[in-house]
């Protein structure tokens, strides 16, 4: 006989475990997952996407008791619900007007939603189904909000009050920066199927470097779909375009070098009583986060690299100084040590070659990978046998050329600098 304390604890579910065979029908969204973070958290009723403010990364938090209780296709369905958020640019997009959250996140769900018909639990917002029956699938986030707005079933009655996330009676005045706060003057409308609250709480710095490695994991899982051979998916042929133009559009060069900095800078946390504790206001100090990176940039002194090409280069990097710290290591066979400088920010100095030999890419990776480097960016021709790997992300920056019929090939980044 089994008494009450035989009985075993079952384990809380781990979205983790689950992801790999939930995806196995989805190869673009199994690509993407794999570079999204997913975090357990009571905290929310559902399932949420959000921009860390420390790791300035993307994460989905997810409740484990909301998942133990689906089936497997409904699983599928709100984690590709969550990174259709992503994908739509949900989380950095716009705020809805003051007082207008609740009906912003309908209508971005509307939208996702469009691409999940019969994939979601009971409740999801669909466009085609009661109460949104005279609504068409597949238009803009931006389209449904206006028709929510103009639709009489989901106006506040008179006096301004709208309901609450869970039915209670509101007040009309949510917070617009929170998915899921009371009010949001939205009498008649049903609840969002997931949590929106966090979105557009980061600074604008951070937000830039979260859209960057979101593109970089989009773009990424793209050629994983496209050179291997399984196919999309359910994603519709129009999605599929809308995805490739994210991330295909013709490469600002300047562009990926202030991404390549910004990614490799580090959070530094520090205490201020400047800042409020959002948790425990008045209790505690708040935190300071300040981003430091410091970046090797080794310059083939070979004479193939133009004067004009590290003129134009050496101008930008001007202009990053403020981000990173810039240790320049000019090198040919041998990393010539006694011409190495420091460049902190707010300073600028021009580059001088100081000599013109051959060209070995192990020399300056390996004095890199003897520092305390977040990044390493190698402008070359690139006319040199493969390097050993490198302890910290490495760019290489060439010659349209160059990069164009590159010596050897690499999965690192190759950027051609042009004028």
């Amino acid at each position: 006989m089994t008494t009450e304390n035989d009985k075993t604890i079952q384990p809380a579910f781990d979205l983790n475990k689950h992801t790999f065979k939930l995806l196995q029908s989805e190869p673009f969204f199994a690509g993407l997952s794999r570079r999204i973070h997913k975090k357990e958290s009571t905290a929310i009723p559902t399932a949420g996407v959000m921009i860390d403010p420390e790791t300035a990364q993307f994460v989905m938090l997810y409740n484990p008791d909301f998942f133990a209780k689906m089936p497997e296709e409904q699983r599928l369905g709100v984690l590709m619900h969550e990174f259709y958020h992503l994908i739509f640019e949900h989380v950095t997009g716009r705020l809805p007007p003051e007082g207008m959250s609740k009906m912003w996140n309908v209508a971005t769900d509307l939208a996702i939603n469009s691409f999940l018909v019969g994939k979601l639990p009971e409740g999801g917002c669909i466009p085609t189904q009661e109460p949104f029956q005279d609504y068409p699938l597949e238009m803009s986030a931006e389209w449904y909000f206006s028709k929510l707005q103009n639709d009489e079933q989901f106006q506040p009655p008179e006096g301004g009050e709208g309901e609450g996330q869970d039915g209670e009676g509101g007040d009309g005045s949510g917070d617009p920066s929170d998915g899921n706060g009371q009010g949001g003057g939205s009498g008649g409308l049903p609840d969002s199927l997931d949590d929106h609250s966090g979105w557009g709480e980061v600074d604008q710095e951070t937000k830039a470097m979260a859209e960057e490695r979101l593109k970089d994991a989009i773009r990424k899982a793209t050629e994983e779909v496209n050179s291997g051979g399984r196919g999309w998916g359910t994603v519709s042929q129009g999605m599929r375009k809308k995805i490739q133009d994210m991330v295909s559009p013709k490469v600002n060069w300047r562009s990926v070098l202030r991404y390549f900095i910004k990614t490799s800078q580090r959070a530094n946390k520090r205490s201020t009583p400047r800042r409020i504790n959002k948790r425990f206001p008045y209790i505690h100090s708040g935190k300071r986060i300040n981003r430091t990176a410091k970046i090797a940039i080794s310059i083939d002194q070979s004479g193939s690299v133009s004067d004009e090409m590290l003129s134009i280069f050496f101008a930008e990097l001007n202009g990053l100084a403020k981000y990173a710290e810039f240790t320049v290591v000019p090198f040919d066979t041998e990393v010539a040590e006694d011409e190495v400088y420091v460049w902190k920010k707010g300073k600028r100095r021009t580059f001088e070659r100081v000599s013109c030999g051959g060209t070995c890419f192990d020399a300056p990776t390996r004095w890199v990978n003897r520092g305390q480097f977040d990044g390493h960016i190698i402008l070359t021709d690139m006319e040199a046998p493969k390097p050993v790997p490198s302890k910290c992300q490495r760019m290489w920056m060439t010659t349209p050329e160059c990069a164009a019929r590159p010596y050897f090939t690499t999965n690192e980044r190759v950027i051609a600098v042009d004028k």
